[in-house]
């Protein structure tokens, strides 16, 4: 169903996993969808074709988000291919995980870099730009709560991450424009696969009540949701879409 015609969103970090996920929903939803990515061109522009084989609209930009200029761009050309944008769904992240201790100069930097300053660019830019009556979504983290060891440093970006969420709903008063967080659970993409044993991922299954991991489709439908007329009333919150592990 096209309930969106004629809106722009700019997906972070969409060539794959959740992100990619977000953007199909968000194009079956018929929002146009720029395809945002850093480094793995043919992956985004695989997803721009499913998206263009179901019918919808996307088109692919490289922007390493820790970059404000590059994210400048990425806005300038959704603007110039588009006429605007409404929509930015805040997905891009990186997680390198080590106890305090354990936590070398380059891993504390590099997640400042994109977690942080990336999130902040692209907030910076939207507060900026964004068409009147748009949505922002970003992504936090239910290890916020969870608080488990070796997470501090990741944490504590997505931490800072929903506080910044909050603060700029208010500071858009007054255009009709929303901003939360989404903080999913143990979500099955490769990224979260990659490295455990099956005994680990069967643990990890099993932690929230409803007894299995997210799926990425199950982020994209709560972003969905967030991001069309359902969620016009939710403002300066963080939505923990994780099963009820927390």
């Amino acid at each position: 169903m096209i309930t969106h015609p004629n809106k722009v969103a700019i997906v972070t970090g969409a060539s794959g996993g959740i992100g990619a996920a977000v953007a199909e929903r968000l194009a079956k939803d018929g929002f146009t969808v720029v395809v945002n990515y850093a480094g793995n061109a043919a992956s985004a522009e695989a997803v721009v074709a499913r998206i263009e084989a179901a019918g919808g609209r996307a088109v692919s930009a490289q922007a390493d988000i820790s970059n404000a200029a590059a994210v400048a761009r990425m806005f300038d050309l959704a603007e110039t291919a588009f006429g605007g944008v409404d929509v930015l769904i805040n997905n891009a992240g990186i997680m390198n995980l080590a106890a305090i201790s354990d936590s070398t100069d380059d891993l504390f930097d590099r997640h400042i870099a994109v977690n942080l300053k990336g999130t902040f660019n692209t907030l910076r830019e939207a507060a900026r730009r964004l068409r009147d009556g748009g949505r922002i979504v970003n992504f936090s983290s239910s290890v916020t709560g969870l608080l488990q060891p070796t997470y501090g440093v990741y944490a504590a970006t997505k931490a800072a991450v929903e506080a910044m969420t909050s603060i700029l709903a208010k500071e858009l008063r007054g255009r009709n424009i929303t901003v939360n967080a989404i903080a999913p659970g143990p979500t099955a993409t490769r990224l979260f696969l990659d490295g455990k044993p099956q005994e680990v991922i069967d643990r990890l299954s099993k932690l929230a009540p409803l007894e299995r991991l997210g799926q990425p489709q199950d982020i994209a439908d709560a972003v969905a949701f967030l991001a069309g007329p359902d969620g016009a009333w939710i403002n300066g919150q963080t939505l923990r879409a994780n099963g009820g592990i927390i």
